[in-house]
């Protein structure tokens, strides 16, 4: 007999990423002398802040061992005081599990709050990830698209209920918003915090991008809702905040004990978080607000740059974004994957292209996001205005093919 051996069914739900997917297709390119401007992917370009960087070179021991599966006691403290100073009063070192990424804490929050089978609400076009860890944790990620034309804000509570079955056990946003770059007023938090409490749901708050809001705009985090603090988790990570993605050191955040004793033994499961890590982590708390500033200052550069050459491409439509550093766009073609291909295969301007996110990805509903891009501006000013001429030059070229 020759059957081959069986692997799990996840491997009929498991999605290839959208950001990476299409790399195999940029080396090629690379490889033949190609130079490819990545806005594919949010990998910052701006410099790890030297206190973290050099607090890898001081780390002096004999052993690199575990650490406590809730997170080195330093790192844990430099997280409370890292909330005190956004405006986060009153957190606990008991509030905060160290995960590995935002990711894990994703994984960890689901997990914690649903059974195989349960659902949580999301709010489309939301991150790709949240589909892979979906499935990981055998939970069902229900949909509720959100538009472009008033900015990708949250619909209206009822139709937020009219999506809500027995099985339904959260709510999950991202704020700001990747990828579309939305920030939350604090009346639509005020409305979930409202539909949690009647519904029995938790809110899962992915604040990764606390820092990125632009044009006045203000950040409120759901640790601020005091009436339903029991039910707020919020998801974090130090990748985009410190530019330190490789790094890997995420956390969750939430004021219900029982759920937090629940995911210090999920961290029990995979031992710790590196101890390396955490401690170089630890030192951000060294980190100056001019540093901060002056990072956001240039992603508002830059995305005033990527804003502005959208603007002038015909038939392109996109909002502004006012958070996070990312955009989605919808253009004047018919498939966004293959263009998205194309770019990758055939087009090239003085030996350039540029590299997208199709964003029919970052929707569950089949049928969304297919004429849609994800720009993430993350590369330098020069490189960035480069790009987006190429993009450009593209666009209209693709055009004429699928005219044709």
């Amino acid at each position: 007999m020759n059957s081959k051996p069986r692997i799990s069914m996840r491997d009929k739900h498991m999605q290839a990423s959208p950001i990476r997917k299409l790399v195999p297709l940029a080396n090629a390119a690379k490889e033949k002398g190609v130079t490819v401007y990545h806005l594919n992917i949010g990998q910052p370009d701006i410099e790890t802040p030297r206190e973290i960087l050099d607090a890898f070179k001081k780390i002096d021991v004999k052993t690199l061992a575990y650490s406590p599966s809730q997170g080195e006691a330093k790192y844990l403290n430099t997280l409370v005081k890292y909330y005190e100073k956004v405006g986060v009063k009153g957190l606990k070192t008991s509030d905060i599990v160290v995960t590995m990424g935002g990711s894990e804490a994703i994984l960890f929050a689901m997990m914690a709050v649903c059974d195989p089978g349960d659902e949580v609400i999301v709010f489309e076009p939301f991150y790709t990830n949240y589909n892979g860890f979906a499935v990981m944790a055998n939970v069902n990620l229900v949909p509720i698209l959100t538009h472009a034309d008033d900015g990708f804000h949250l619909p209206s509570s009822k139709r937020i209920e009219e999506k809500i079955t027995s099985k339904t056990r959260a709510i999950l946003i991202c704020n700001p918003n990747n990828p579309t770059g939305t920030v939350y007023k604090e009346k639509e938090l005020e409305m979930l915090a409202g539909i949690c409490k009647k519904h029995n749901l938790m809110l899962l708050s992915d604040e990764v991008y606390r820092e990125f809001v632009y044009d006045g705009e203000r950040h409120v985090s759901a640790l601020a809702l005091e009436d339903i603090s029991d039910r707020v988790i919020v998801l974090d990570s130090i990748s985009k905040r410190y530019s330190a993605c490789g790094v890997r050191m995420g956390c969750v955040v939430s004021r219900n004990s029982e759920l937090m004793n629940l995911i210090v033994r999920f961290a029990q499961a995979r031992l710790s978080s590196p101890y390396a890590e955490q401690i170089a982590s630890a030192e951000s708390v060294h980190i100056t607000d001019a540093h901060m500033n002056e990072m956001i200052e240039e992603y508002k550069m830059r995305r005033d740059i990527v804003y502005e050459a959208l603007e002038k491409i015909p038939h392109v439509i996109c909002k502004k974004p006012k958070g996070a550093f990312y955009v989605i766009a919808k253009l004047p073609i018919k498939d966004a994957d293959k263009f998205a291909a194309w770019l990758l295969t055939d087009f090239r301007h003085d030996n350039k292209t540029v590299m997208v996110a199709p964003a029919s990805g970052f929707y569950a509903t089949p049928g969304h996001g297919g004429d849609e891009i994800r720009l993430a501006y993350v590369i330098n000013r020069a490189h960035l205005k480069e790009a987006m001429s190429l993009l450009a030059e593209a666009i209209k070229q693709y055009h004429k093919i699928e005219s044709k």
